[in-house]
């Protein structure tokens, strides 16, 4: 069927304004539409290739859910997939391999997930020839992050430098990203099934998710730690309108830097504050730049040395804040001190997870914030953030954005949820038991909830003893950790009730932790592995094996930091 007139007309005027990237991308678009549709029909699709293999490197596990996913796409399409972590891929197969999907996502400065680093080396460090290979690569990242997805970057270029071929331009994607993810994998398939890839273009462009910032207020700030407490730990509720989130998910926010701290800087500067300076081809006035936009905290040893060529003094490797590394080696003109401004990186967004529920605090989002403090060479240390939120007065302003957690989610209303959070880990366990209860869920909750002292550090303690009392939270263990001779955790109470645990486990309720990784989220796998070995009367391998079913079966979930 032939194209109308009008519509040839709309073609050619939308490929006009396009770039060649952009068209290469339209094209695989449009494959992609085409194969989906395909799939759908009788007639099966006969692959030119027959099997690929699709490795994931992940921390959260969305890179593993994606994998998954295509794997079960390919299936459709008569290609064989044999999906893999890359911390348990043979690195010697690489120079066997035809055909490889990578999933990767980036964390850190640019880094990979600690699972993907033992390939990432082997590929950076060794001199393969891999000109049989054909791949594509898949690349996670977040847009508020200055480098975003360059873990992925880094493996595409890389693997071309070795003489592989990438089947499709390597995808670059944001947080929300489904959508996307899909599309591109129906392309790459569309090309697996057709014929064999020639030429592609080194980069695609860059799909964003369009994250939407919201213009909110502090609406209340109580400080929940009582007095004598070691602890300042902030409950604040945030006012803003038609804030879409679920449960589980985060809030990402970029803390501005102490004003006190910014004034300093620019008394060093050479610069009046209302100066408008040129960072990275944009135009800003000192004063908001350093306030809002830079990170000025622990520069890297890099930047110090950077900066020690800047102003011709030998400084000795060292991580130092801005305003140290201007008191001790200062600038000799204000051109100096923006060249050193070009060295400093964007602020990263410290996210925190949602301790309210949408159908609950209708218009409010609810943070459970614990203050940060720390010494470094005997001074005392807050951490950016934290101080930042813990300052905030009632009415202030505050921007902020959602950060989808899709691995940390309420299961059926009529399934039981065991939660496990001590300290500020209370917090999507407090939105966990707020949501059921506006909506009625009718599954079972039991939480485990552990802080120093009972009188002092019981964090919502009330509202938990209503939720008791109302049904809403089935079951409540808690474990106050100076309050006894011997220290007593989270952990010790799960094994307390170690039976009737692994009796709502066993039973199908889904178990979640939240808070800090090492030690808390270890010790608490390691005893939950116990518990299982005791009560299935089975051997290390059958409990490992249990555990991970949970995984695969998404009962097992976890959000720690």
């Amino acid at each position: 069927m032939m194209l109308s007139n009008i519509k040839i007309k709309k073609v050619q005027e939308l490929v006009a304004d396009l770039s060649r990237d952009e068209i290469i991308w339209l094209n695989g678009y449009l494959a992609g539409i085409v194969s989906k549709e395909a799939a759908a029909e009788v007639t099966p699709v006969v692959s030119a290739v027959s099997k690929i293999t699709i490795a994931y490197g992940t921390e959260t596990g969305n890179s593993k859910k994606l994998a998954t996913a295509f794997a079960a796409k390919a299936k459709q399409a008569k290609i064989q997939a044999k999906i893999i972590a890359l911390e348990q891929y043979k690195l010697p197969d690489l120079l066997k391999e035809e055909w490889l999907v990578a999933i990767i996502s980036t964390h850190g400065e640019g880094e990979p997930p600690t699972a993907a680093k033992k390939f990432y080396d082997h590929i950076h460090e060794n001199d393969l020839s891999l000109t049989q290979l054909k791949y594509g690569v898949l690349a996670l990242g977040d847009t508020s992050y200055p480098l975003f997805c360059k873990a992925g970057d880094d493996i595409d270029q890389q693997l071309q430098k070795l003489g592989a071929t990438p089947i499709i331009p390597i995808q670059r994607l944001d947080t929300d990203y489904d959508t996307e993810a899909t599309d591109w994998f129906s392309s790459l398939l569309s090309s697996l099934t057709t014929s064999v890839p020639s030429e592609v273009p080194l980069t695609a462009p860059v799909r964003k998710s369009g994250k939407q910032i919201y213009n909110g207020s502090i609406l209340t700030k109580i400080n929940l730690n009582a007095t004598g407490s070691q602890k300042e730990t902030y409950h604040i509720e945030i006012g803003a309108q038609d804030v879409a989130f679920e449960p589980g998910d985060a809030l990402g926010v970029v803390p501005a830097n102490n004003k006190e701290t910014v004034e300093k800087i620019v008394a060093l500067s050479g610069l009046d504050a209302g100066a408008i300076i040129n960072y990275k081809s944009e135009e800003y006035v000192v004063d908001e730049l350093l306030k809002r936009k830079l990170s000025i905290f622990n520069l890297s040893e890099k930047q110090v040395s950077q900066y020690g060529e800047i102003v011709q003094q030998s400084i000795p490797p060292t991580r130092m804040d801005l305003l140290d590394l201007l008191r001790i080696y200062p600038v000799n003109s204000s051109e100096q001190f923006i060249a050193l401004l070009q060295l400093l990186h964007p602020t990263v967004p410290r996210l925190y997870s949602i301790a309210s529920s949408p159908a609950m605090h209708e218009g409010e989002v609810h943070l459970t914030v614990g203050r940060h403090s720390f010494q470094i060479n005997g001074q005392d240390r807050n951490g950016l953030c934290s101080d930042y939120l813990a300052q905030l007065e009632e009415g202030s302003a505050i921007d902020f954005y959602i950060h989808k957690n899709h691995l940390f989610k309420l299961p059926a209303a009529d399934k039981d949820i065991i939660m496990i959070g001590p300290g500020t880990g209370i917090a999507p366990f407090r939105s966990f038991v707020a949501e059921r209860d506006a909506t009625g869920a009718e599954g079972r909750s039991w939480l485990f909830f552990g802080d120093q002292h009972f009188t002092t550090d019981f964090l919502y303690q009330t509202e938990w003893q209503a939720w008791l009392e109302t049904g809403a939270l089935s079951k409540m263990n808690v474990a106050f950790s100076r309050d006894t001779k011997e220290k007593i955790y989270v952990q010790h109470k799960l094994l307390q009730h170690a039976k009737e645990v692994f009796e709502w486990i066993d039973g199908g309720a889904y178990l979640y932790i939240c808070g800090a990784k090492d030690p808390m989220a270890i010790d608490v796998e390691n005893t939950l592995f116990q518990i299982i070995r005791r009560y299935k009367n089975g051997s290390e391998e059958e409990a490992v094996l249990y555990l991970e079913g949970m995984k695969e079966e998404g009962r097992f979930l976890k959000d720690v930091y």
